[in-house]
């Protein structure tokens, strides 16, 4: 309906994004996450630390690619992923800490037109099923890196679940394709997911990284 407004009390908040990014995570399962006319409703995610993390991108300071993490919870920073694919992620936490979550995959609950036609020939399930999946059917590329989703009239809008997400139906283990330090599934278990979701990706570990022979 035209000039339609989001409810006041579901609509996320820049406070919402504004605390440690391990709240955060796992807060964010059940929510839905709206743009270019389709809703995911997020079933599972990662959270990476910024400059505590190895495994996050802002481990070594900012960078014109990382700068948007050094700022405001509630905005997105959007990256380049194998010269291949776009991937979301929503910053959280202090200004300067540049925490931030991975948005890993969901079940889109509107829009199902729109996302077919984006990701053609693939099953339902599929279609917010892992972070590159998920950006594509909601249009997400690198020029909404940086976009807030917190503005009044924005056009990415984070809503809380319309009915409450148990903390028994979450698990938790090691986060997809990190490799090094950041990937040690006893320090960073900081995967999230929905148990029970056809959505949730695949887990995959890094591959091992191949020494260079001498020159």
């Amino acid at each position: 309906m035209a000039g339609q407004q989001d409810p006041p009390a579901s609509r996320l908040t820049r406070a919402f994004f504004a605390e440690d990014v391990l709240d955060v995570a796992p807060a964010l399962l059940g929510c839905t996450v709206t743009h270019a006319g389709v809703t995911v409703r997020l079933t599972e995610v990662e959270a990476y630390a910024g400059v505590v993390d190895p495994g996050s991108h802002a481990y070594r300071g900012p960078t014109p690619r990382t700068r948007v993490m050094f700022g405001a919870a509630g905005h997105l920073y959007v990256y380049f992923s194998y010269g291949m694919h776009w991937c979301t992620n929503v910053v959280c936490g202090p200004d300067g800490e540049a925490s931030a979550v991975l948005l890993r995959a969901g079940e889109v609950v509107a829009g199902d037109e729109l996302a077919a036609a984006r990701r053609p020939r693939m099953a339902r399930r599929d279609w917010a099923r892992g972070p590159a999946r998920l950006a594509a059917t909601l249009a997400l590329t690198g020029e909404h890196s940086g976009a807030d989703a917190c503005m009044p009239r924005g056009r990415v809008r984070f809503h809380a679940p319309a009915a409450h997400v148990p903390a028994t139906r979450i698990r938790t283990g090691p986060r997809v394709g990190v490799s090094g330090a950041g990937g040690d599934a006893a320090a960073y278990p900081w995967r999230f997911w929905l148990d029970g979701e056809p959505t949730v990706s695949t887990y995959r570990p890094a591959k091992p990284r191949t020494p260079r022979p001498p020159a």
